[in-house]
Parts: structure tokens; C-alpha cells; sequence
């Protein structure tokens, strides 16, 4: 039996495109999280691009390192960080090879799986919090740096696959500026989201650490 359209994986050259192109591609989109406890689903709703070494905002800005290898590699591959010494943020690869540009996913509802999302995230006050925000997504979805480097568009039982979904109406995706990032990268209008969702995050602007005296 053949797959229903919004069932489809994304094929590699989904992601193989200008990272201003694939971010709000994404919106709609179903991401498939397997586990050894079972499958979670996650529409998503919030994004951010971030266009490599040309991108002050990236973490490849200043070029390769161990950390964001993965970023330089084929696009359709998973990036993931840890950030303030507890959480884990998803990132897709793409763009062309060595572009090293990326979509942070930063929330989406959990349409499968949300016992096992609610177990992973025991302070959720009810389901639409579940992935609300990158850290919240990657704690509910089980996502650490094990899956740093994962194929999403390899063959067979991947533990993470794209579906194609039902991408929103044009009229309902909005833009605007990216959150936490300062600088140069402050106002470019990289974020973007479903207009109206409740599992999308609430922006907060960059704001300066304070210096100890």
C-alpha cells in the first residue's frame, strides 16, 4: 500500500536548498521520533535559519570545529547542541555541502506519543507545552547528542524521519526576528511560525549578560 501524501518522508533535495527557503518549508511538517519506548510525532510550528559562516547568529560563524562538524557535512542530517551545561536544541542541516546552515526547530505539537512526551516533561502544565520552545521540544522528543549527526532521510528505521505533513497556508506564516540573538544577527527576520498556534514560543529579545565586577 502506497503512502498518503502528508506520510511521504522529505527527500534529501528538500533540504539541499538556500536555508531561507527550507526554514519555513518546514512549518507543517511532521517529525518522526522513534525510541525504544515508541514513536512520538510532532507537527511543527516554530523555526529559526541560520545561514552558516555568512551568519553572526550561527554557531558556525567562526568557522569548523568539533562542536558544529556536523553543520559542514551533506544536508538532511541532525544537529544537535547543549546549551547552558542542562539542554539539548534540534537542529536540521541545509544547504549545500560545507554551507553549514541550519533550521533550529523551536516548538510544535506532539500528535503522537504524548504520554511519552508528558513523561519526559513532567512540568508541562497541559499538552501544548509539551514542545513549546527548542528545549522543551528536544527534552519531550528524547533528543541528546546521541542523535547528533542522525540521517533523516536514510533508509529504513531511522530515529528521526521528516513527513511530509500539510504545510500552512502562505497567509498564515509569519517572521520576524530571531530569539536570544544579539549583534549584528539581531533583526534579521529568521524566525518564523504558524500565526495564531498555541505551540509556539513567546519571543524574548537578546539581552546582555551582565559582567561581574
Amino acid at each position: 500500500m502506497k503512502a498518503s501524501p502528508d506520510r511521504k518522508p522529505l527527500p534529501r533535495h528538500f533540504f539541499a536548498r538556500s536555508v531561507l527557503e527550507v526554514a519555513p518549508d518546514l512549518l507543517g511538517r511532521v517529525l518522526v521520533r522513534r525510541t525504544p519506548e515508541g514513536p512520538m510525532e510532532l507537527r511543527l510550528t516554530e523555526v529559526e535559519a541560520y545561514a552558516g559562516e555568512a551568519d553572526p547568529g550561527s554557531h558556525a560563524y567562526r568557522g569548523r570545529t568539533a562542536r558544529n562538524d556536523v553543520m559542514f557535512g551533506p544536508p538532511g542530517h541532525v544537529y544537535v547542541y547543549f546549551t547552558y551545561g542542562m539542554w539539548h536544541c534540534m537542529n536540521l542541516v541545509c544547504g549545500p555541502e560545507g554551507s553549514a546552515s541550519g533550521v533550529l526547530l523551536r516548538g510544535g505539537e506532539v500528535t503522537e506519543g504524548a504520554a511519552l512526551a508528558r513523561s519526559r516533561r513532567p512540568a508541562a502544565r497541559n499538552d501544548r507545552e509539551l514542545a513549546r520552545g527548542p528545549a522543551r521540544l528536544a527534552t519531550g522528543l528524547d533528543v541528546d547528542r546521541s542523535l547528533n549527526g542522525a540521517d533523516v532521510c536514510a533508509p529504513g528505521e531511522s530515529p528521526v524521519t521528516l513527513l511530509a505533513g500539510t504545510p500552512p497556508q502562505p497567509g498564515q506564516v509569519r517572521s520576524g526576528p530571531r530569539t536570544g540573538v544579539g549583534g549584528e544577527g539581531a533583526h534579521q527576520p529568521w524566525r518564523f511560525w504558524i500565526d495564531g498556534d498555541p505551540t509556539v514560543s513567546p519571543y524574548r529579545a537578546h539581552v546582555p549578560r551582565k559582567r561581574r565586577a
